[in-house]
């Protein structure tokens, strides 16, 4: 099976938004994206250009302490949008019903909270961007976008910018990671199933 995956250098913050604002010109209604990387990679940039790709007036901000916010824009043929964008960062925890693993436990909270039926079956002019669901992903959404951002780490330059979180999991015990000087990310899309199978030749189109 022929690798449809595409990795692109990001050297800026502006340069993370316009690549989420060309990704949502490909998106339509049912879709499900998952964003992931390590605190401070430009998740939330992303975001922020994939909310301006639909036409999004309201702030793209970080839905951690929500879990998920709901708004509306339109996608490039006009029809209205939804976009639900989730933050599964603090979803889960330690208290597991016998015999329950990690995913059965997430995957419990996002019912609780209604999220579960979006994740499987978004509506017809429903988004789904979900930052931090890795785990509960391939569970819910076979036909799924992954957008994975990567940056280098560097716990030895002294000008290095520190991400340090309580809960980051690349703290060690020798200090909490660093990004590196050099601001490049690099973006690696990975489709899964059907939907997106000719996702990688579309956007490289449209970068030119």
């Amino acid at each position: 099976m022929a690798n449809n995956n595409l990795s692109l250098p990001v050297p800026t913050g502006e340069d993370m938004k316009t690549l989420g604002s060309q990704v949502a010109g490909l998106v339509r209604g049912g879709d499900v994206l998952l964003l992931s990387g390590p605190l401070g990679a430009g998740k939330t940039t992303f975001a922020q250009g994939f909310g301006t790709g639909l036409g999004i007036e309201g702030p793209i901000v970080s839905p951690t302490f929500t879990i998920a916010r709901e708004l509306d824009g339109h996608f490039r043929d006009g029809l209205p949008a939804h976009l639900i964008h989730v933050d599964a960062y603090r979803l889960g925890g330690d208290d597991y019903a016998p015999g329950q693993d990690t995913v059965g436990r997430l995957l419990d909270e996002l019912e609780s909270l209604g999220l579960d039926e979006e994740l499987e079956d978004p509506g017809e002019h429903s988004v789904v961007l979900m930052e931090w669901g890795e785990q509960m992903a391939s569970a819910l959404a076979p036909q799924r976008l992954e957008v994975h951002i990567d940056r280098a780490l560097d716990t030895s330059a002294s000008d290095s910018v520190d991400v340090g979180h309580g809960d980051d999991e690349n703290n060690n015990d020798d200090g909490p990671a660093m990004l590196s000087a050099d601001g490049t990310r690099r973006v690696t899309f990975v489709p899964c199933g059907g939907r997106w199978s000719g996702f990688a030749s579309q956007l490289e189109s449209i970068r030119g």
